[in-house]
């Protein structure tokens, strides 16, 4: 099986339910630069974050949070970057203040944060799973490109789906965004653990651009009642 994003999906998130029914999420990280592949994704305290390898300077396009959790609510926020925190946040308010959540939050954060500013305009893209005020798990996706406000889906899984969106549209020599006409990708997976998640993904990404393996990472998310357990596989092992 391919990625269903094509093979250069740049960076890439996935929301849904496991084969037995639990809310999960996947994120990958794939870049044809050497500086878009000198990074990892490093787990500290609920947060995964994507930082440089060794000395590498800190760059606000590709060091970011990329995943944000609270064990407490079953919630996780997960983008490719500075809107994780805003949107973590602004939910953990919704459930806090017993208001029921809703697409707009997400999509006004979006157009705030804008697309990136570098040379291909790479969108924003950004998931969230929290829980409605009865207590049931409720997703979100969302994209900002260049060429209108910020689309937002709220997503219905079916077991053993996930449904995801990516910064790019897949043609590794030409980049271009995300076709938001097409609606959110779908990947149907039998995995049921986080690390399943994770390899699954890492797998069906493989690609090469000019001789070099484009994937730097793999996140696998999968959450039992409220609590979420997480997995990660790196290109870079130091």
């Amino acid at each position: 099986m391919n990625n269903p994003n094509g093979p250069y999906p740049g960076r890439q998130l996935f929301l849904g339910l496991t084969a037995d029914k639990q809310p999960a999420f996947a994120y990958i990280v794939t870049g044809r630069s050497p500086a878009s592949r000198e990074r990892k994704a490093t787990p500290k305290d609920n947060s995964i974050i994507m930082g440089p390898i060794g000395s590498a300077p800190y760059d606000p396009l590709r060091h970011y949070t990329a995943v944000k959790y609270d064990n407490s609510i079953g919630l996780a926020a997960l983008s490719n970057g500075i809107q994780t925190e805003a949107i973590y946040e602004i939910y953990r308010l919704l459930y806090n203040v017993k208001a029921k959540p809703a697409a707009t939050y997400i999509k006004k954060i979006m157009d705030g944060a804008n697309y990136e500013p570098d040379s291909l305009h790479t969108p924003r893209i950004s998931g969230v799973v929290c829980n409605d005020v009865m207590g049931k798990p409720t997703f979100y996706a969302s994209i900002k490109t260049d060429a209108k406000p910020a689309v937002t889906w709220k997503v219905n899984p079916k077991a053993g789906m996930l449904y995801g969106v990516s910064t790019y549209h897949g043609n590794m020599e030409n980049p271009g965004a995300y076709k938001i006409e097409g609606g959110l990708a779908e990947l149907k997976i039998e995995a049921k653990t986080p690390q399943q998640i994770a390899d699954f993904m890492y797998e069906i990404t493989a690609a090469s651009y000019q001789g070099d393996d484009i994937r730097v990472c793999a996140i696998g998310g999968v959450r039992t009642d409220n609590t979420w357990n997480l997995a990660t596989i790196n290109r870079h092992k130091g």
